[in-house]
């Protein structure tokens, strides 16, 4: 008899009671339990093992079928684009009361600090009478297709474990991130591109770092795939100098026989994986190029976005989103750094700094939503637009007795909006007290925002959930709640 495979005959030894009951064939006692749970698991239909990233529908009826998330990096300051108290602007330059500040941690202030109301200019806009701001004149004319939150709130309060709850459901590294869930319920509808894309402007990453789109435990092909506007679109997938598309596709047929073998052999999740990652990266390299050249662009459409062949920036990105989801990419995720107002330049001044950082962000926003609009997208693609969290009622503590009007990092309450996919148009959600210190009505955690947008997907965000060291995991941990009320 011959012997057995010695890799082959080590992992067997290995091989535990719960491995062998879990794996032991279809008849098994593992595969009869699994079975009698995926009876009353709301998880989408199973990923091909040769495919992982193949189209799949949801369990449940959707309104959305694909997210572009816009991330403004380092938290906008909501009392100046959205929340406008005129309280708090009459009672500006005043000790901050004791009872807002007892029990209460800041990131950089101490001592009583002085409340500082808003130099902006709030009025309504359309029909459905929403408040803005003169910071930010494109969104006056989106008034009417978004529904404006006013009553977010999150557990952490420096940017770092924020962004990470806020996208991976947990403040520390190595949870899955939303666009990689979505991506493992949903597959792409493209099988040339990623199904999950992240765009980066203004030269820095987020603070939470690449763990905001990592896959953290399930499978790495849901991670998200950074995609840069100037150069190369995709790092080091262009073949490397002297190797032809041919030698390229030969060299990957080996790998291919010889993953496939090991996979035959130790079973690994992740060979097969690495497969549909060499194959993806091989076809990507004559499609991505392709998406993300917006020279194929109209002047018109160039101009309504601000955006620029050739360059970096947050208008390309926008313009790239659109393209993106029209090609059928699942989740797309823009990033924008420079947000963070705490007044110690003149780019984080909440007047003149604000309204530049709004006159390059803005009107790509606006554009990308009309866009859609036009092309009959918008009603089935979510748009998401925020941070991680707002920003203090008063002046943050470094820069009070400076000349630039800052605030510091506020957790407690902020806002956000929400179009398309299935939310109402020109609907105003949640209330702040009217110094701008907490939520007085419809309070919605990002947990809460989480479970929303799966919803909007066709998820059930308790069931949506990957199996890793013992315990059933999902985006939104032990919590969330489906924001009901905003659904269209």
């Amino acid at each position: 008899m011959p012997s057995m495979h010695p890799v082959r005959e080590a992992h067997l030894r290995l091989q535990t009671r719960r491995h062998f009951l879990a794996g032991a064939g279809q008849f098994s006692l593992g595969a009869i339990a699994l079975e009698a749970l995926a009876q009353t698991s709301a998880k989408a239909a199973p990923a091909s093992a040769a495919d992982p990233l193949a189209a799949r529908l949801p369990p449940q009826a959707a309104k959305a079928k694909r997210v572009i998330y816009l991330h403004m990096s380092g938290g906008p300051p909501n009392l100046d684009i959205f929340d406008g108290k005129p309280e708090l602007v009459k009672h500006s330059g005043e000790p901050c009361p004791d009872s807002f500040l007892k029990g209460r941690t800041f990131a950089f202030t101490t001592g009583v600090p002085k409340l500082m109301g808003s130099p902006r200019t709030f009025k309504k806009y359309g029909k459905s009478g929403i408040l803005m701001s003169d910071a930010v004149p494109n969104f006056h004319g989106l008034a009417d297709d978004i529904t404006l939150i006013r009553s977010m709130h999150t557990d952490q309060f420096n940017h770092a474990p924020a962004e990470l709850l806020l996208f991976t459901g947990h403040p520390r590294q190595g949870r899955p991130s939303m666009g990689s869930w979505v991506t493992y319920g949903l597959g792409s509808e493209n099988q040339n591109l990623p199904g999950y894309v992240v765009l980066i402007s203004s030269g820095v990453q987020p603070s939470g770092g690449q763990g905001c789109w990592g896959s953290g435990f399930i499978p790495s092909v849901y991670q998200g795939v950074q995609c840069r506007s100037q150069g190369d679109p995709v790092l080091f997938a262009s073949d490397p100098p002297g190797m032809s598309r041919e030698l390229r596709r030969t060299t990957l047929d080996a790998l291919r026989t010889l993953n496939e073998r090991q996979h035959s052999e130790l079973g690994h999740p992740e060979t097969m994986t690495r497969i549909a990652q060499y194959e993806l990266a091989f076809r990507m390299q004559t499609s991505v190029p392709e998406v993300m050249d917006i020279k194929r662009e109209s002047q018109k459409t160039l101009d309504a976005y601000g955006a620029k062949p050739g360059e970096a920036s947050f208008a390309n990105n926008c313009l790239l989103a659109r393209r993106l989801v029209e090609q059928g990419v699942r989740f797309v995720q823009l990033f924008d750094w420079g947000w963070d107002f705490h007044g110690t330049g003149p780019r984080e001044d909440i007047r003149d700094g604000l309204t530049q950082k709004m006159a390059v962000t803005d009107k790509p926003v606006a554009a990308l939503m009309n866009d859609l609009k036009q092309r009959g997208l918008l009603e089935d693609t979510l748009i998401v637009w925020g941070g991680e969290f707002g920003r203090t009622p008063f002046r943050e503590g470094r820069t009070a007795g400076g000349a630039v009007l800052g605030r510091d990092h506020y957790p407690d309450c902020y806002s956000m909006f929400l179009a398309g996919g299935g939310v109402k148009a020109g609907f105003d959600y949640g209330r702040t007290d009217e110094l701008g210190f907490g939520v007085v009505e419809n309070k919605v955690h990002v947990h809460d925002l989480q479970a929303t947008i799966l919803h909007l997907l066709g998820f059930d965000h308790e069931r949506l959930t990957y199996r890793f060291q013992g315990r059933d995991y999902r985006l939104t941990d032990v919590h969330g709640h489906v924001v009901k009320d905003i659904l269209a």
